[in-house]
């Protein structure tokens, strides 16, 4: 079974045309920054993510990690966590985002979550006929 994880908060957007902040609130509705998270290393890693995908490239937690001046086990903490979420995928080569743009990327979490609900439903129906 493919456990795929999604949190979506509520969250008035920004009033910005800053990006860095409008990641942040993006993040922050996909429930991926919370306040554990002291340095922002999993916001960080995310747009290395972003960046990288925008150059076609895939990086390694080793990369990521340089780059982001962070240590290779914090790094694949949070990018198990991107990848729960549906946003990141792991192979050989590297990490990367799972589309090749972040509007992909929210289509397709838009479609996992229309299939999920369509699930949700049929079984709701299915309790209320047996009540």
């Amino acid at each position: 079974m493919n456990l795929e994880r999604i949190t979506i908060i509520h969250m008035e957007p920004p009033h910005t045309t800053d990006v860095n902040v409008e990641l942040q609130w993006l993040g922050a509705v996909l429930g991926l920054f919370n306040e554990r998270d002291k340095d922002s290393s999993c916001f960080r890693i995310f747009i290395s993510l972003v960046r990288a995908a925008h150059m076609q490239q895939v990086l390694s937690s080793d990369t990521i990690a340089f780059h982001c001046g962070l240590s290779r086990g914090t790094v694949v903490h949070h990018l198990r966590k991107l990848q729960d979420a549906g946003l990141v995928m792991g192979d050989k080569a590297g990490y990367r985002l799972v589309k090749k743009s972040m509007h992909d990327s929210i289509d397709q979490l838009e479609q996992n979550l229309h299939a999920m609900i369509k699930l949700m439903r049929a079984v709701a129906k299915n309790i209320d006929a047996k009540l």
